[in-house]
C-alpha cells in the first residue's frame, strides 16, 4: 500500500485544511456550537493539531466503543486514573474522544446532523493545523443484492434519482456539491480485506436518502402509497445501475469532504438484503458481530498506517486544553442554548 492519493487536494503546501469561508478569520472567536469548542477559548492546536484519522459513526456509543477499540489495536495507553474524555460533553449533539491521532465523533442520524458536524469538524481541522486528515464514515446499512453482514466500501454517493451530487438550497439557489470519494483509498482499503473474514468485502455505489421510510422504498412505514412490486422494480433498477446499498448520509459525508478537499471513504455493513425485505431480523448478538466489521477494516487500514510511519505506540489522551476560561464559559453557554 502506497497511501498516496491520485486527486488534487484543497488545502495548504503543508497539507493542513484550507477553508472556502474567508469570514472565519475576520471572527474574533469561532466558536463550534456543536462540539462545545472554540478557537479562542481552547488551544485547538495543543488539543488536535496531531489529529491523523477522523472516524465517524452513528450512535455515542458505538463511537466510544471504536476508540476503545483503536486504542488497543495501535498500542495507545492512558495515564493511570484516567478514562476516555468525552471532550464535547457540553454539547448534548455529538460525543467526541481523542485517541492518540485518531479522532472518533458520533454523527447522528442523516444528511442535516452529518452535515452540521462536518462543517464544525473541517473548520476545527483548520483551526488546530492538522496535516492531512483522512475522514472515515462507519456505519450500517441496506444491502441491495447482499446479504447482511457484508463489508461495503462506496465508490461513490448518489442520491434517490441516482444523482452524484448534494442538492443545496443556498439563500434559495440551488447549489449542486459533488459527492465523490477518493477512489485510491477505496482500493487501499479494500486490499486490507482477508482471505479469512467470514464475510465479504465489496465496493460499488451507495445510495443516500433523506428518509428512513418512504425514501428508501419500504412499505413498513406510518405512510406508503406504493405497491410491493413498485418498491421491487424501483430497487432492481438502482441495483442494474451499480448501487448495492442505501444509508443516510453518505451524500453529504462525501459531498462536504470533497468540497474540502479532504480524503475520506465510507465503511458500512449490511444489516439486510433489501431484495428480500424490510425489517432487520438478525438477533442482537449477530447484529453486534456485524457491526465490528467495518471497524476492523477502518482500523487496519490505520494500523498498517501508523507502522508504515513508525508511529505505533502514544502515550497521553484526549485532554482538555482551555487557554482562556472566561471565554470558555461563553462557549459552554453558547453550545447550551443549542441543546
Amino acid at each position: 500500500m502506497s497511501f498516496d492519493n491520485d486527486e488534487v487536494r484543497d488545502e495548504y503546501p503543508d497539507g493542513t485544511v484550507r477553508l472556502r469561508n474567508p469570514n472565519i478569520e475576520l471572527m474574533d472567536q469561532d466558536i463550534l456550537y456543536h462540539l462545545a469548542l472554540g478557537s479562542g477559548s481552547h488551544d485547538l492546536v495543543e488539543m488536535f493539531g496531531d489529529v491523523k484519522f477522523v472516524c465517524m459513526g452513528g450512535t455515542p456509543k458505538r463511537m466510544k466503543e471504536f476508540a476503545y477499540h483503536i486504542m488497543e489495536e495501535i498500542g495507545h495507553k492512558l495515564p493511570c486514573g484516567t478514562t476516555l474524555l468525552d471532550i464535547s460533553q457540553y454539547s448534548y449533539r455529538y460525543s467526541m474522544y481523542k485517541v492518540g491521532p485518531v479522532l472518533c465523533v458520533s454523527h447522528g442520524m442523516g444528511i442535516p446532523s452529518v452535515g452540521i458536524l462536518l462543517h464544525e469538524v473541517i473548520k476545527l481541522m483548520y483551526h488546530a493545523r492538522a496535516k492531512d486528515p483522512i475522514f472515515f464514515r462507519i456505519g450500517t446499512c441496506g444491502g441491495i443484492g447482499l446479504e447482511g453482514g457484508q463489508v461495503v466500501i462506496s465508490e461513490e454517493a448518489v442520491d434517490g434519482a441516482l444523482n452524484g451530487y448534494l442538492d443545496l438550497l443556498v439563500l434559495g439557489k440551488s447549489v449542486k456539491r459533488p459527492s465523490k470519494l477518493d477512489r485510491r483509498l477505496v482500493k487501499e482499503l479494500k486490499a486490507l480485506s482477508d482471505s479469512d473474514d467470514p464475510y465479504d468485502t465489496v465496493s460499488g455505489k451507495t445510495m443516500c436518502t433523506y428518509d428512513f421510510y418512504e425514501g428508501q422504498g419500504r412499505i413498513d412505514g406510518a405512510f406508503c402509497d406504493f405497491s410491493e412490486t413498485d418498491k421491487l422494480e424501483y430497487l432492481e433498477r438502482i441495483h442494474k445501475a451499480g448501487v448495492i446499498n442505501i444509508e443516510m448520509e453518505s451524500l453529504s459525508f462525501a459531498a462536504l469532504t470533497h468540497h474540502a478537499g479532504i480524503k475520506a471513504a465510507i465503511v458500512c455493513v449490511t444489516l439486510l438484503d433489501r431484495l428480500k425485505g424490510d425489517q432487520v431480523c438478525a438477533p442482537k448478538e449477530v447484529l453486534d458481530e456485524w457491526q465490528q466489521r467495518p471497524t476492523k477494516l477502518v482500523c487496519r487500514y490505520i494500523k498498517k498506517y501508523l507502522q508504515m510511519k513508525g508511529r505505533i505506540s502514544f502515550d497521553g489522551h484526549g485532554s482538555m486544553c482551555v487557554k482562556s476560561p472566561r471565554r470558555f464559559k461563553l462557549v459552554q453557554q453558547e453550545s447550551e442554548n443549542y441543546d
